[in-house]
């Protein structure tokens, strides 16, 4: 009796997800990554060296007279790890271990914005039906009709624009700011549409009717009842957005509306690695592979989270 009761079905997911060697191995990146972002003063400091510091500019022999690391490989060596980046000389590894936290505060902030936004609209469209849900419903379509991209590349500078004259002179803080506001109102519709299904469905379920008869409040059942049964969709919902706002992020900040000099981005270096790709194209080089290990990670560790918490959608 007492081992029947300690197979709970959040034990079982568990259970799944250590089998999973995949899923595992992926977790294991997943939450380097977040040490290394969350932690970066603290590396910094055990490392010696920082983000900002124009090394090459300061040390001889790290830059050639075209600016470009005079060691093979970007300049790599045991002083720096990854190499300096042309020009400046900064130090490569902690413009990339900064350019983490950056892009996880960015996608983090806004996965928390859109998944409320999205859990709340979508479950309130789902079930209450009728012209709530047609409003709500036109509303998303009305929204997954914009060019995102497009439109977060105009929409952004006017975000801006409300809290300085000039962008230019935008502070980082203000920029973050503005990336949150504007990645939430195109990134919250997928969220709300998926739980509006599953609302649908739930709706008509024996517990839900017998909520309503034992004179259950609407707010109590859509939260008592519902939203139990939605955790499995929204989790995995979340680890899908996490890596795609990220690779938005950094394509914003490539296409010079997102973060600009001299805060770490991922983004901002592969935009500088472009323009000296002929010459040293190993500060290109590694932004990008990190971001498509992150990416790939991520992705795989949501497929390990979906089968383990629905064992019937496993391949």
């Amino acid at each position: 009796m007492g081992t029947a009761q300690l197979r709970t079905p959040g034990r079982l997911a568990w259970g799944r997800l250590l089998a999973d060697r995949t899923g595992i191995v992926c977790g294991g990146i997943v939450l380097l990554y977040f040490i290394l972002g969350i932690g970066a003063p603290v590396v910094s400091a055990l490392y010696g060296h920082d983000a900002y510091t124009m090394y090459g500019q300061e040390q001889t022999g790290l830059l050639n007279e075209f600016g470009y690391p005079v060691k093979a490989n970007g300049g790599i060596d045991g002083g720096f790890w990854l190499g300096v980046e042309p020009d400046f000389g900064r130090d490569v590894f902690m413009q990339l271990v900064f350019g983490i936290r950056t892009s996880l505060l960015i996608a983090a902030s806004v996965v928390a914005v859109i998944t409320v936004v999205g859990t709340v609209t979508g479950v309130v469209a789902g079930y209450f039906g009728g012209k709530t849900d047609f409003v709500i419903s036109r509303v998303i379509d009305v929204v997954l009709a914009f060019p995102a991209t497009l439109f977060l590349l105009a929409f952004t500078p006017l975000v801006l624009a409300f809290f300085v004259a000039d962008d230019e002179n935008a502070s980082t803080g203000l920029r973050v700011a503005a990336l949150i506001i504007s990645l939430s109102l195109f990134s919250w519709t997928k969220t709300a549409r998926l739980l509006r299904g599953q609302v649908l469905s739930l709706r008509e379920r024996e517990f839900v009717k017998a909520a309503k008869v034992a004179g259950c409040s609407p707010w109590r059942i859509m939260t008592k009842e519902l939203l139990p049964n939605l955790w499995t969709p929204i989790l995995v919902t979340v680890t899908l957005e996490v890596p795609m706002l990220v690779t938005t992020e950094a394509a914003l900040s490539y296409l010079g509306v997102g973060i600009v000099e001299p805060t770490p981005d991922w983004g901002r270096m592969i935009k500088n690695g472009a323009a000296h790709y002929l010459n040293d194209i190993t500060y290109m080089a590694i932004p990008g592979l990190a971001m498509l290990v992150f990416v790939v990670a991520f992705n795989l560790l949501g497929d390990s989270l979906r089968d383990a918490l629905d064992p019937r959608s496993a391949r």
